[in-house]
């Protein structure tokens, strides 16, 4: 640790948890092995997070702050949290009023701005929408620079109609907090651009959603294993996502050598549903939710990840979720939907999967079909996933963009 370094403090802040938010846990990690100070200020979500939080966090060198109550150890703070967003929410829908936009935007927001300015730094960095606000109010309170990371294309996350009130409450937040920032980063090379045609003076620099290069995962093999395992994962397995597609598809199939596998948290209602759709002819298996960590390395047990995504509304058309990184990274042949993002991915690197046309069931079926027949050209497929991961697309190249960020803002 270098010790000029060691004396500049960076503070993190999130409306979400720090285990279903990788971005976050990573920008984190390399902060502080690269010497810097760092404090998490992050907000409840739910109880499964908090679950995978416990297990995270005592791994961890940087400081993590739980703000804004929780159901369990802060009932009564989580409760005026909730009754705050919802009147902000109630009062900025009918009556138009903006200065209670800035608390409507999370059910943390209040108390993040509050409690925000309580922590010096020398940087303020904001993940997700909801603690802009508090980014804000944090580094103009001590006359310090500050940054966001754009994940999604917010405004258009929910909705493509401009007269949604969702797409209305983040148009509002984007326009009076991003042209303040000393820096914006994003997901993708298509949010770094539509950002940048919104905001001029603000050039986002493209922070793939790559993981650490795990040399622990070992090599794909071709082998002679009969059947072909599908993977899907996503922090809540529910109707949509692309997965009815795939299920319609395996339908069509009718191959009892296929499996799909889903991974996130599901509610008994969803798992009955879906269970009730595949019917007894498909072999459709269920993983609870598992520390961000483990992913990959459960991830590898299979053959092939599915990145089913839709095209609307915008934000699912220019994002790479972690999704399609976690499957590289595990090793895994891809089959993605035909997004803007994840086509303009694989022509680039074209040796590590293939593309359907979103929606086109009898083309999904048709590609699975042919990684079934031909597993030499799976095996090939997953090897060269691997190898990527592991050349370029991985967070060890990704962070030396990032923390030249840092390093530009907080000068040595």
């Amino acid at each position: 640790m270098e010790l000029n370094k060691a004396q500049k403090k960076i503070v993190l802040i999130s409306s979400g948890q720090p285990s279903l938010n990788p971005r976050l846990v990573k920008e984190a990690d390399s902060l502080t092995n690269a010497g810097y100070s760092v404090t998490v200020l992050y907000a409840y979500w739910n109880s499964w997070g908090t679950a995978l939080d416990k297990i995270l966090l005592p791994s961890k060198k940087w400081k993590a702050v739980r703000i804004g109550g929780d159901p369990q150890e802060k009932p009564i703070v989580y409760f005026l949290s909730r009754l705050i967003h919802r009147l902000s929410v109630l009062i900025s829908k009918t009556t138009g009023i903006k200065y209670f936009t800035k608390f409507a935007i999370a059910r943390s927001s209040f108390f993040l701005i509050r409690e925000a300015p309580k922590y010096k730094a020398d940087l303020y960095i904001g993940h997700n929408l909801g603690a802009l606000p508090a980014t804000l109010k944090a580094a103009k309170t001590h006359k310090k620079p500050c940054g966001f990371d754009a994940e999604d294309f917010h405004r258009y996350e929910v909705s493509d109609d401009i007269n949604d009130n969702d797409v209305h409450l983040k148009i509002f937040i984007e326009n009076s907090y991003i042209p303040q920032l000393n820096y914006l980063s994003s997901s993708s090379p298509g949010i770094s651009a539509a950002y940048h045609q919104l905001y001029k003076n603000q050039s986002p620099v493209t922070l793939l959603n790559v993981f650490p290069a795990d040399n622990q995962i070992p090599v794909p093999l071709l082998t002679s294993n009969p059947v072909v395992k599908l993977f899907w994962f996503s922090q809540t397995i529910g109707q949509g996502r692309g997965v009815n597609d795939c299920i319609k598809a395996l339908q069509l199939l009718n191959n009892p050598g296929i499996e799909l596998h889903l991974l996130g948290f599901i509610t008994e209602g969803d798992r009955q549903q879906l269970t009730a759709i595949a019917g007894d002819s498909i072999n459709l298996i269920f993983y609870g939710p598992i520390p961000p960590d483990d992913i990959a390395a459960l991830a590898a047990k299979f053959d092939i990840g599915l990145a089913l995504e839709d095209i609307v509304p915008l934000n699912r058309d220019i994002c790479l979720t972690n999704k399609i990184f976690t499957y590289m990274q595990a090793g895994l042949a891809i089959i993605a939907s035909n997004t803007t993002a994840q086509k303009e991915l694989l022509e680039k690197y074209p040796g590590t999967g293939k593309v359907y046309e979103n929606g086109n069931v009898q083309m999904l079926a048709a590609t699975i079909r042919r990684y079934f027949d031909d597993r030499e050209d799976l095996y090939k497929t997953k090897k060269a996933s691997y190898e990527l991961a592991r050349k370029e697309l991985n967070w060890e190249k990704e962070s030396e963009k990032f923390l030249k960020v840092i390093s530009d803002i907080l000068p040595v």
